[in-house]
């Protein structure tokens, strides 16, 4: 059983990387309100709500997995800071770089490093496992968004 001080420190730690990235991003972020953007384009304000619920959702699945005993939950948490590393890179090519296309196959990329997480996370602990579901379909959501940016505004 985890400690309440690990949970802390396992929610910081995406919160901290995620608020990195957004810092580093954050002229490109304000150069987004001026591209046409696709249907179903969210308001400005619910990005930095939806990914906070995410990053604590991260930690909080990131946490189980490290208080476990299961002998593959070093493999389970190279993948987690993996996926964690991709995402705070994709802030930095899609709003720093404007690389939107880049962008795009990478988002791909974290997404199927996300689905592997999940998988090794839920085979260590099935709820590690569903607490980072909603991470993925706002990835798959967010690659939509992406992919609509760059086209009309290519």
């Amino acid at each position: 059983m985890c400690k309440k001080k690990t949970y802390i420190i396992a929610i910081l730690i995406p919160l901290l990387v995620g608020g990195l990235s957004g810092f580093l991003g954050m002229n490109g972020m304000a150069e987004y309100k001026t591209l046409e953007k696709p249907l179903l384009s969210p308001p400005g304000f619910l990005f930095p709500i939806v990914w906070t619920v995410l990053y604590v959702l991260m930690g909080i699945g990131s946490a189980l997995i490290y208080c476990s005993e299961d002998p593959r939950k070093e493999h389970a948490l190279k993948t987690y800071a993996a996926q964690l590393a991709a995402n705070f890179l994709w802030t930095i090519f899609f709003f720093t770089f404007k690389w939107r296309l880049f962008a795009f196959f990478w988002i791909i990329l974290l997404i199927a490093l996300v689905i592997s997480m999940i998988r090794q996370f839920a085979a260590i602990r099935p709820l590690a496992g569903k607490l980072q579901l909603p991470y993925l379909y706002w990835l798959l959501f967010a690659a939509y968004l992406n992919l609509g940016v760059w086209y009309l505004n290519r």
